[in-house]
């Protein structure tokens, strides 16, 4: 006797080919219905026999569409229905939002084909989608995710694509972004002065204008890249003249993987990270680089390179006419957030790129792209950004009736917005000391509850009275009229970590590791070597690296030379005499006889040892200093190794005689390499003596120190089978995690 089921398919399932595919398998287990989506996600009523109706059930749960991430199902009876056929019917939004938002898919193979094949209608059609990739939150101004909602409803499809659309046997079977040359997205060149530049081969015109030493703008489907011919030093060195870019390194955007297997060894979890949907910049190691990259202007004086294949159609075009590498760099100002408006890529770029290629699709929610890398001895892997492909969903489990919004911290800034059943993180949106950043935070914030219809019953802001983003955290709770609350930075990071493991309620202890460059402390000094306690709902300090000064404020993290000043004793001042003016010790002196704010950083012991080695002395990026470090290092021995610090007492590390020992074997003439071995070697050393003095067996590490794939590893190998450690993995150990950290440091912790 056959029945109705409606069934309910909940999670990442909208934008991914998942009614198409129900359509197909309804069809072949010859059932009778129909499928649409809804604000929760995937409603199917069906009506056939029951051992026909459980196979299919048990099929569409087991293999989903490859783009999918299925949350929830459940399958009931309900009233009877006789069917004619199996439809696709038009999308009900009878409540609000309630779904995983579907991120941008990197171009698939299929595409890739058609754009190659000179017998396909889309030869050369630079937006070439279909159900399995192309982009989705790029584009997405309100859900369900139909074309209608996105800025695709502008172009009408032509008679051949909705022929394609309405087929079941097509592979564009109701693909929203489905568009051709005929009807879909234009084109255009112009020169920096505005003046069009006619051709009947656009793209080839791109390329020879690269080939020929021009940097161009390019307008992307998640905003613009600057681009240049990777292989020109003299083209790269303008560029980062005109973009104020002195030193940090370039993305670089090869056309194919087999080019790129020729230039450089790589790891199969850096191709498959490469060749993955996501599609992200992967960092690596230029070890026996075999190609003619301008390596010096690409990435001053670092060992790897940020590699990145083409993700959309319009990068795979390119990429192909060129047939050579080409930087591929964020379409913006120095600190400024990527553009996505042609007007204001003109506006603010024209004295930047020589020529600009630009199309007709509005970018709704521009991204930068996402930064992986993966540890040379445990292939660990690192979010050093969380953005294009990986944002803005997040999977975690909270229980809560409360609409909770966290503001995150101010450097590397994102939102978390918890409206309905999931959790939504922001793409990384940059450091709010600018303010077309803290203007791009804000309409963020502002779009996530317009598309929710949805306003937060509690903030969370960071205790830093100077950040922005609590300012105006504090700003939007006075409107709203809503309950506040400010989570410490490092606790935050901690609590970050706890939520990605679901640790919070293991009855044992965790100890807690958090090391970065700066963070309010609850004892309002600056923070950022760190050490806690969790259990049972409770977060302690239990540790920190002994206080030093901290200099001049904001400065002393773009300086590292401060950091190294403050650090220094009296053995030390032949050194600080060839880096410091008379005149500037003497105010630092005086400085630091007066200062009463002191720091446990261990960010700013990077800059002070970077300093010290002469490898850097003003940071002319975030991080750089660090960064120099690590690269000076190539292959170390666990047991050549030796320690900076025998003892911890009372949960302090003693800073100021690590550093001083580690300035006598500078003294000594050691080679860098060796002493910053033996400093990271000492720094992991320090976790693990920690964890034995408080005879915790599990240890959970976050920061942005945590970006060091070396440290990372060293303290995998000390720690041995001993110990169970815990890494940031789906987030960035960096700022990025403090939002997410505040909202689970708010729901779980007690004091």
């Amino acid at each position: 006797m056959p029945k109705t089921y409606k069934i309910l398919v909940t999670g990442r399932v909208q934008g991914v080919g998942f009614r198409p595919h129900v359509f197909k398998l309804a069809n072949t287990f010859q059932l009778l219905g129909t499928v649409s989506n809804n604000e929760e996600g995937v409603i199917i009523y069906l009506t056939g026999e029951p051992d026909v109706v459980g196979p299919f059930y048990e099929s569409l749960t087991s293999n989903p569409p490859k783009a999918s991430k299925i949350k929830e199902h459940h399958l009931h009876e309900t009233d009877y229905q006789n069917f004619d056929g199996f439809s696709i019917v038009p999308s009900i939004k009878s409540g609000k939002l309630n779904l995983q938002l579907t991120p941008d898919f990197a171009i698939c193979d299929d595409c890739k084909k058609e754009v190659a094949d000179e017998d396909n209608r889309r030869y050369h059609y630079p937006f070439t989608t279909c159900v399995n990739c192309g982009p989705r939150w790029a584009i997405t101004n309100s859900f369900p995710f139909e074309r209608n909602h996105t800025n695709l409803e502008s172009f009408e499809m032509c008679n051949t694509c909705a022929n394609e659309y309405k087929n079941p046997a097509d592979r564009r079977f109701h693909s929203q972004t489905n568009t051709c040359s005929d009807c879909g997205i234009e084109l255009k060149l112009s020169s920096a002065d505005g003046r069009p530049i006619s051709t009947d081969h656009i793209l080839k015109k791109t390329a020879e204008l690269i080939k020929a030493g021009n940097i161009l703008a390019i307008k992307n489907t998640s905003g613009y890249l600057l681009c240049c011919d990777a292989n020109n030093p003299e083209v790269i060195k303008k560029l980062r003249d005109r973009k104020n870019r002195p030193t940090k390194p370039f993305a670089i955007l090869y056309s194919s993987l087999s080019l790129l297997k020729q230039h450089l060894n790589i790891k199969a979890i850096q191709e498959k990270t490469l060749t993955s949907p996501e599609g992200p910049i992967v960092i690596i190691p230029k070890n026996d680089f075999k190609g003619s990259l301008a390596l010096d202007e690409l990435a001053p004086n670092l060992n790897q390179l940020g590699i990145m294949l083409p993700y959309s159609g319009i990068l795979q075009l390119f990429a192909t006419e060129l047939q050579i590498p080409i930087v591929a760099t964020s379409g913006n100002i120095h600190a400024s957030p990527i553009i996505s408006e042609v007007e204001m890529a003109h506006e603010e770029l024209y004295q930047v790129a020589d020529y600009f290629l630009d199309h007709d699709l509005k970018i709704t929610n521009p991204q930068d792209d996402s930064v992986i890398k993966f540890s040379a001895r445990y292939n660990e892997k690192i979010i050093f950004r969380r953005s294009r492909g990986l944002s803005p969903n997040f999977d975690t489990d909270i229980d809560t009736d409360k609409k909770i919004m966290a503001m995150g911290g101010h450097l590397k800034s994102t939102i978390a917005f918890l409206p309905n059943d999931y959790l939504y993180i922001s793409q990384y949106l940059g450091n709010l000391d600018h303010f077309d950043v803290v203007e791009r935070y804000i309409k963020t914030t502002e779009r996530f509850m317009q598309l929710f219809e949805a306003s937060p019953e509690v903030l969370l802001a960071d205790k830093h009275p100077g950040y922005n983003s609590t300012r105006y955290g504090i700003e939007l709770a006075n409107k709203l009229k809503v309950d506040f609350y400010q989570v410490q930075h490092h606790k935050a990071h901690f609590a970050s970590v706890l939520g990605e493991h679901a640790l919070f309620d293991k009855k044992s202890a965790i100890m807690g590791v958090v090391w970065d460059g700066t963070g309010f402390g609850d004892d309002s000094q600056i923070w950022g070597g760190e050490f806690f306690n969790y259990q049972n709902g409770e977060m302690e300090r239990v540790g920190h690296f002994d206080y030093y000064d901290w200099l001049a404020g904001d400065k002393m993290a773009k300086e590292p030379r401060l950091s190294f000043f403050s650090l220094a004793n009296d053995t030390m001042q032949d050194k600080i005499s060839q880096i410091f003016s008379e005149e500037e010790m003497a105010i630092y002196h005086h400085l630091k006889k007066k200062e009463s704010l002191k720091t446990s950083s261990v960010g700013r012991l990077f800059d002070a040892v970077a300093s010290l080695l002469n490898l850097c002395d003003f940071n002319t990026y975030e991080g750089e200093a660090a960064i120099l470090l690590e690269n000076q290092i190539g292959d170390y021995e666990l047991e050549n190794c030796k320690t900076y610090v025998s003892e911890i007492v009372n949960g302090m590390v003693p800073t100021k005689k690590l550093f001083n020992n580690l300035y006598i074997d500078f003294k000594k003439g050691i080679e860098k390499d060796e002493i910053i071995v033996n400093f990271l070697f000492t720094l992991a050393t320090i976790v693990i003596k920690m964890a034995e003095q408080l005879n915790i067996k599990e240890i959970a590490m976050s920061g942005g120190v945590f970006q060091n794939t070396v440290l990372v590893d060293m303290i995998k190998e000390i720690s041995e089978d001993n110990y169970k450690l815990y890494f940031n993995r789906n987030l960035s150990p960096n700022d990025e995690n403090i939002s997410f950290g505040q909202l689970m440091y708010h729901q779980h912790i007690k004091n």
